[in-house]
C-alpha cells in the first residue's frame, strides 16, 4: 500500500482528534511527554503543511503551543516510514525559525513519534546524527510511542482520551486475515467497551463534555466505516448495524441531554424574565425557545420508541424523570 496523500482519512481524523477539545489536548501533551500543565492552559495549534520534491502536499505536522511558550511536535504515523526521523527534523527546524523571536537563538520544540500501527520495531526513540563539521556532531533523538501496544491501564492513566477513536486499529490486521466468528465478536466487544463505554466514562468524570464526547463517536464512525464496513461478513453478520447504531444513537442521546438542559435554561430564563416583568417579546422569545428543544426531545424519544427502547431504557439514559417523560408524552411544552 503506499502512503497515502494530505487528504488520507488517517489524517483528517487525527487532525480533528487532536484539535477538538483544549482541554483534551492539554491531557494528551501531559499523558505524552510527562507535563503537568492545568486544564486551564492556552493552546495554539501550528498546522504546516509542506511539499516533497514532487510537490505533493504531505501529511501537515502537529505541532501545539501550551501557554504561548512550550512547543511539542507530534508526528503521527500509520505507515513504515524509513525518513521519519528526518521529517521530523526538518519540521521542527520550520517551525523554530518562523516562531523565532531571538535572531541568535532557535527553539525547536519537544518531537515525540506516535506510531498508530503494528510496527515491528522497538526501538524506544529514533535517532538522527546532526554533523555541523569541525564544530563537531549532535545527536537528534526522538522519542517514540505504539499506541497498539498500550494496555488499557496504561491509557486511562495516560489520559490520551483524544486518541479513543484509533482503537478500532487494533483489530484491523486480525479482519484483514479473516473474518472469524471470534473476530467478529472482538470487534463487537472493542467497539462497545473499549470505545463507547470509555467515552461515555470520560464525559462523566468531565474530562470532556457531552458534544466532545459526541465529536469522538462520530470520529470513530468515520474511520469504522473507513476501515471495516467494505467486508461482506461483516455486513452479514450484522457488526456493520450493530456499529452504526450503537455509534449514532448513542450520539442522539448526548444531544438530546443537550437539548434537554437548553431546554431547562430556556425555562429558568422564562421565570425570570417574567418575575422582573420584562418586555413581551423576550417572554415569547423564551416560550419559543422552550418549544424549540421540547419538539427536539420529543423527536429523539419517538426515534428510541422505533428502535425498541422501553421507557426504563429511556429514563435510563436520557436522564428525564418519569414525570417529565409523561408531559413529554402529553403536552409541547
Amino acid at each position: 500500500m503506499s502512503e497515502p496523500n494530505f487528504t488520507d482519512i488517517y489524517d483528517r481524523v487525527c487532525k480533528r482528534c487532536i484539535s477538538f477539545s483544549r482541554k483534551g489536548t492539554i491531557l494528551l501533551i501531559n499523558g505524552l511527554f510527562g507535563r503537568d500543565y492545568p486544564l486551564d492552559s492556552t493552546v495554539d495549534y501550528n498546522w504546516t503543511e509542506h511539499e516533497d520534491d514532487d510537490l505533493k502536499k504531505t501529511l501537515a505536522d502537529s505541532i501545539i503551543t501550551i501557554n504561548h511558550r512550550d512547543s511539542y511536535h507530534i508526528e503521527v504515523q500509520m505507515y513504515p516510514d524509513s525518513r521519519i526521523v528526518m521529517r521530523v527534523f526538518e519540521y521542527g527546524f520550520r517551525h523554530a525559525l518562523t516562531s523565532q523571536s531571538d535572531m541568535e537563538v532557535l527553539n525547536f520544540p519537544d518531537p515525540l513519534i506516535l506510531y498508530l500501527y503494528e510496527d515491528g520495531n522497538g526501538a524506544e526513540t529514533q535517532r538522527l546524527l546532526v554533523n555541523f563539521g569541525t564544530q563537531g556532531s549532535f545527536e537528534y533523538c526522538v522519542p517514540t510511542y505504539r499506541y497498539l501496544r498500550m494496555g488499557r491501564e496504561e491509557l486511562e492513566r495516560r489520559k490520551l482520551i483524544v486518541l479513543i477513536p484509533f482503537q478500532l486499529l487494533r483489530l484491523r490486521k486480525a479482519i484483514e486475515r479473516e473474518r472469524t466468528e471470534e473476530n467478529l465478536k472482538a470487534l463487537k466487544r472493542l467497539v462497545q467497551d473499549d470505545i463507547i463505554r470509555v467515552i461515555n466514562d470520560n464525559v462523566a468524570a468531565g474530562n470532556i463534555s457531552p458534544m466532545e464526547g459526541q465529536t469522538l463517536k462520530q470520529m470513530t464512525l468515520w474511520l469504522y466505516r473507513h476501515v471495516y464496513s467494505g467486508y461482506a461478513e461483516l455486513e452479514r453478520e450484522g457488526v456493520n448495524t450493530m456499529v452504526e447504531e450503537g455509534l449514532i444513537l448513542d450520539m442522539d442521546i448526548i444531544v438530546m441531554q443537550e437539548r434537554k438542559k437548553a431546554r431547562e435554561w430556556a425555562q429558568k430564563e422564562a421565570r425570570e424574565w417574567a418575575r422582573r416583568e420584562v418586555q413581551k417579546e423576550a417572554q415569547e422569545w423564551a416560550r419559543e425557545q422552550v418549544k424549540e428543544q421540547t419538539a427536539a426531545i420529543k423527536g429523539m424519544l419517538a426515534k428510541l420508541r422505533s428502535l425498541g427502547f422501553s421507557d426504563e431504557e429511556i429514563l435510563k439514559c436520557s436522564g428525564l424523570t418519569p414525570e417529565q417523560l409523561q408531559k413529554l408524552e402529553t403536552d409541547a411544552g
